[in-house]
């Protein structure tokens, strides 16, 4: 007999709106402080600047209102977990839109502010089950703002890294979203049980086809702490500088995952 489908991951749709908002605070937070210089800085986002980063953050919340403009699909036909291996289709236009943003609004401190206002207006006055027309296929909208977290994350890394000793932290729920949206797309990218992937404290998953792991210790683990894994996930960080550098154990014939990651392509 096959062994049964695992269930989906749930998310609470309360806890994630609050950690989205949480950690976009902390990037308003963070971006009030930042000069004129340390706006022009580059980032390791190709050529764009801090602020034109800044700006694609807040894009972060307006794609929740964009995608409520359009018509709402008939069905379903996406998931949660195509989201991070379809981003990249919309990757030009990405970069276009930050850029004019970040021409278009000098006090960016105040777009952000417009920005949370209409994203919290849009999931006051819409079910988590209103479907979106997303790179991914059709979501419902308390799927699609589980993916905020993981941009939220991942740019707010991005921006620490740019600005040195700004130091964003991490909302722990949003961090732990992120953390297991891009474990359970690792998992459907390479289905099976032979691997044990570890993020403590947030999640754990079995992936890589082989031998099934049923009880004790697996033969093939790797464990890595959640922003390790996020990098890595994001493609911010190699999966040969990781180990090299003691960002993540791997032990196993199977336990090399440098040909699965990034995810988000």
């Amino acid at each position: 007999m096959p062994p049964a489908r695992k269930r989906a991951r749930a998310y609470d749709p309360a806890r994630t709106r609050a950690a989205v908002l949480a950690q976009f605070g902390n990037v308003r937070e963070g971006v009030r402080t930042l000069s004129p210089e340390q706006l022009a800085l580059p980032t390791r986002l190709g050529d764009w600047t801090v602020r034109e980063l800044v700006a694609h953050v807040g894009m972060a919340l307006t794609a929740v209102d964009r995608l409520l403009g359009e018509p709402e699909p008939a069905r379903q036909d996406g998931r949660l977990l195509d989201w991070p291996s379809a981003i990249a289709a919309d990757a030009d236009a990405i970069a276009a839109t930050a850029r004019a943003l970040a021409a278009e609004h000098p006090d960016l401190d105040a777009h952000l502010a417009d920005v949370e206002r209409r994203f919290t207006g849009r999931l006051d006055t819409h079910p988590g089950t209103r479907l979106l027309p997303t790179s991914a296929g059709a979501l419902p909208l308390a799927d699609y703002v589980v993916t905020r977290t993981v941009e939220l994350v991942v740019h707010t890394d991005d921006l620490n890294a740019a600005v040195p000793g700004l130091d964003i932290p991490y909302d722990r729920q949003a961090l732990a979203a992120a953390s297991r949206l891009l474990a359970d797309a690792l998992a459907v990218k390479a289905p099976g049980g032979s691997t044990e992937v570890r993020i403590p404290p947030y999640a754990v998953v079995q992936c890589v086809e082989g031998l099934r792991h049923t009880r004790g210790t697996p033969p093939n683990v790797v464990e890595t702490d959640p922003l390790t894994w996020v990098r890595l996930a994001a493609g911010r960080l190699s999966w040969k500088d990781a180990v090299d550098g003691a960002r993540v154990s791997a032990s196993g014939e199977r336990a090399d995952l440098g040909d699965l990651l990034p995810l988000l392509r």
